[in-house]
């Protein structure tokens, strides 16, 4: 598109009123965060072996000893919501360290300086990061089918499966942007953002039912936003009857909350 073209689109933009104006600003950085991730796609490649992994090695071998009480479904069908949810939330929460080497390469302070409002900012890059994930999911329905786990599928339930997957994308990102604007460094990102993924997986229902944890355990999953995640993700993958309102009040609670704390920290990457 040529500047001429550009500032006329702009201009055309401008006159259509504020909440259009706020809406291209964040459909820009959605294009932009977009491109930066298709012209080096060696991450998407490389973050989809390990839920390959996961279902071909864990999964295969859980199933056969039968140890883990799920119902009418083998733990191979049980475990693969869990391993998506499990995906989504490693492939956000280190957007924090894009994040990071935007402002360490000057990159972040010249989009600030343009009219994009911050908290444009943040929700373009909390939904640009749900390209990974939707990469995530594709892979682990070809292995998961590959494997013979009988996935229930009808057009409501894709919509279903896509929405969620969105959330929880949108949750994490926004997440990982709050951590990188309290560490500040790359390396400290790459701490926490281990610190924080492991006990989130292994308090949540990803990998066995709450009803057999213990009772602290219980708790911890129940507060868990990867809880609802997965269990929203099961319901679609699995359930004959679902019924996901709570599991999606419960992340566009705390993807708002991400929202706005983000919002309000992220002039504090600069400092």
């Amino acid at each position: 598109m040529s500047q001429k073209s550009a500032e006329s689109l702009v201009g055309s933009v401008r006159r259509c009123g504020p909440f259009v104006l706020y809406l291209y600003h964040v459909w820009t950085i959605i294009e932009l965060e977009t491109l930066k991730i298709f012209k080096d796609p060696t991450e998407i490649i490389s973050r989809s072996i390990q839920p390959a992994l996961w279902l071909i090695l864990f999964g295969e071998a859980f199933s056969r000893i039968h140890m883990v009480p799920t119902g009418q479904v083998s733990y191979l069908a049980f475990l693969t919501p869990g391993i998506l949810a499990q995906s989504i939330a490693f492939v956000s929460i280190f957007n924090g360290l894009a994040i990071i080497w935007e402002k360490d390469m000057g990159i972040l302070q010249k989009i600030l300086t343009t009219p994009v409002k911050r908290s444009a900012l943040v929700l373009g890059k909390m939904l640009a990061s749900t390209v990974r994930s939707f990469s995530q999911l594709i892979v682990v329905i070809i292995v998961a089918s590959t494997l013979g786990v009988h996935l229930k599928w009808s057009f409501d339930r894709v919509v279903g499966l896509l929405g969620f997957t969105i959330l929880g994308s949108v949750f994490f990102t926004g997440f990982s942007m709050i951590i990188a604007a309290l560490v500040k460094t790359r390396e400290r990102m790459m701490g926490i953002g281990q610190l924080v993924t492991m006990p989130l997986f292994f308090t949540s229902s990803a990998l066995y039912p709450i009803s057999i944890m213990p009772k602290w355990l219980q708790t911890l999953a129940k507060i868990n936003p990867l809880s609802y995640l997965v269990n929203g993700l099961r319901g679609l993958f699995l359930s004959t009857s679902y019924a996901q309102g709570t599991d999606i009040g419960i992340l566009l609670m705390v993807s708002l909350l991400v929202w706005i704390w983000g919002t309000i920290q992220y002039p504090r990457l600069l400092i």
